[in-house]
C-alpha cells in the first residue's frame, strides 16, 4: 500500500527542513473538454501516454528533494485533474509510485477525482486496495439534458453507478454538483441532490455555474446558442442545497461544501486554513511557507519577510524526460499571509479566531462586516452569516483590502 510511516524515523539531529504534509497531483488528461471548464487538461490519447505521465509525475516529485529538505509522512494526498481515472490501471500504479517516494501517515486521507465514464467497480476496488480512501466523483447533475448542455461524457445512470462503485469498494464518496444551470427546474435540482445521497455520497460540493472566458460555454452564449445563468435562480438553488442536504444529515462546513459527520475533506481544509501543500503536474498549484521556500530555493536569499510562496507549473505537457518549469512564483509577506488566512478562513462555518483576526490586523474590517450583517462575532470567533455566504466576495474583498 505504500504506507511507510511506521518505519519512518527522523534522526534527532536532522536539521533539514520538513516539506508540507499535504500533496496535490494534477493529471492533465480528459476524454473531452466540458463546455464550462477552464482547468488545464488535454485530450486523452491512450495507454502509452498514461505510462509516460506516471513516470514524469514521479520524477517531478523527486525533483523537489534537495539536501536541505526532507519528506514527512503525508496527512493527505489528492490526485485531481483533468480526469485521473482515464489512466485506468496506470492510476493504481501512480498511487503506488507516489507513496513509494513519500510515506503516508497511518491515517492519511488519499483522494482521487473520478468521472463516471472512466470509473468502474474493478478500478474502485484496485484503488482501495492500494490505499486510496476517498473518491471525488464529478457528477455535476443527474438531469440528462443538463449533462448534454454541459458537455459531459456520461448520463445520470452512469453517475449513480460510479457513486455506488466507490461506496461498494469502501471509499468515502464526495460528489460535485453544479447549480444554476439554465433550464434545470427546482424539482430537477432537488432530484439531483437527493439522488446522489441515495446512491451513496457522504460529501457534496455545490458550485454555481460560472461562465469562464474562452470556454465553449462562453462562446455559445456569445452567439446566442446558450443562456447566461440566472443569479436569482442560482441563489435559490444554493439555499435549496443547504435546506435539503441539512435535512439529510449533512452539515455545511464551507461555503460550497457539505458533509456527513466525519466526512469533511481534510485536504481541502488544509487549503482553507493556510497549511502548506506541495504540488506536481502540468497546471498544478502549490504553496509553501517561508522556511520551506528558502530551503527549496524559491525565495530570494536576501528576503527575510517571506510568509509564503505560491507556485504554479506551466500548463502544458513536455515530451520525454524534460520537467515542466514553474510558470509563476508569487511571494507573500508574513502580513499578507496572515491576511490571506483570515480571508480564506471566512469561507468556513468555523470562521476565524480572535487571535488570527488580531494578528492579521483585520478587526476593523470584520466589525464593519458585522454592522452590515455579513459576519457575526461569538465565543471568540468571527463567522460568516447566512447573508455572508451569499455575499462572500464582499466579505473576502473587504478583509483582503486592509492596508498594512
Amino acid at each position: 500500500m505504500g504506507d511507510l510511516a511506521e518505519g519512518f524515523v527522523v534522526p534527532w539531529n536532522d536539521t533539514r527542513v520538513a516539506l508540507p504534509r499535504h500533496l496535490y497531483v494534477h493529471v492533465p488528461l480528459c476524454r473531452s473538454k466540458c463546455a464550462y471548464c477552464d482547468f488545464y487538461s488535454e485530450v486523452d490519447t491512450g495507454a502509452p501516454e498514461h505510462a509516460a505521465i506516471v513516470g514524469h509525475t514521479v520524477e517531478l516529485l523527486r525533483g523537489w528533494l534537495t539536501p536541505q529538505v526532507r519528506w514527512s509522512p503525508l496527512e493527505t494526498l489528492y490526485i485531481g485533474g483533468g480526469t485521473p481515472t482515464v489512466l485506468g490501471p496506470h492510476l493504481v500504479g501512480l498511487v503506488r509510485a507516489l507513496t513509494d517516494v513519500i510515506p503516508l501517515a497511518s491515517d492519511a486521507e488519499v483522494t482521487i477525482e473520478a468521472n463516471p465514464e472512466s470509473f468502474s467497480p474493478k478500478l474502485a476496488a484496485a484503488l482501495a486496495a492500494e490505499g486510496v480512501t476517498r473518491a471525488s466523483v464529478g457528477v455535476q447533475s443527474l438531469d440528462d439534458d443538463a449533462l448534454v448542455r454541459l458537455g459531459r461524457c456520461h448520463d445520470s445512470a452512469a453517475a449513480r453507478s460510479a457513486i455506488r462503485a466507490a461506496a461498494d469498494a469502501g471509499l468515502a464518496v464526495s460528489v460535485d454538483l453544479i447549480c444554476g444551470i439554465p433550464g434545470v427546474s427546482a424539482e430537477a435540482w432537488e432530484r439531483s441532490l437527493r439522488g446522489v445521497v441515495e446512491a451513496g455520497a457522504t460529501h457534496v460540493s455545490v458550485y454555481p455555474l460560472t461562465v469562464e472566458p474562452n470556454t465553449p460555454l462562453a462562446r455559445a452564449i456569445a452567439i446566442g446558442e446558450a443562456s447566461m445563468p440566472d443569479e436569482d435562480a442560482t441563489v435559490d438553488s444554493m439555499n435549496a442545497a443547504a435546506r435539503i442536504l441539512g435535512s439529510l444529515g449533512f452539515g455545511r462546513y464551507e461555503v460550497a461544501n457539505y458533509a456527513m459527520p466525519g466526512r469533511r475533506s481534510r485536504h481541502n481544509i488544509a487549503y482553507w486554513t493556510g497549511k502548506p501543500y506541495m504540488a506536481v503536474g502540468g497546471g498544478a498549484h502549490g504553496m509553501v511557507d517561508g522556511e520551506q521556500a528558502h530551503a527549496l530555493g524559491l525565495a530570494p536569499d536576501d528576503r527575510t519577510d517571506v510568509g509564503r510562496i505560491r507556485f504554479a507549473y506551466a500548463s502544458h505537457l513536455l515530451p520525454g524526460d524534460q520537467l515542466q518549469p514553474l510558470s509563476s512564483i508569487e511571494t507573500m509577506t508574513v502580513a499578507e499571509a496572515a491576511r490571506e488566512d483570515a480571508m480564506l478562513g471566512m469561507r468556513m462555518t468555523d470562521g476565524i479566531s480572535d487571535a488570527l483576526a488580531e494578528g492579521a490586523n483585520v478587526i476593523e474590517a470584520l466589525e464593519s462586516l458585522v454592522t452590515d450583517g455579513l459576519v457575526e462575532h461569538t465565543d471568540g470567533r468571527w463567522r460568516p452569516t447566512e447573508r455572508g455566504w451569499l455575499f462572500g466576495n464582499e466579505v473576502f474583498s473587504r478583509i483582503w483590502g486592509v492596508v498594512e
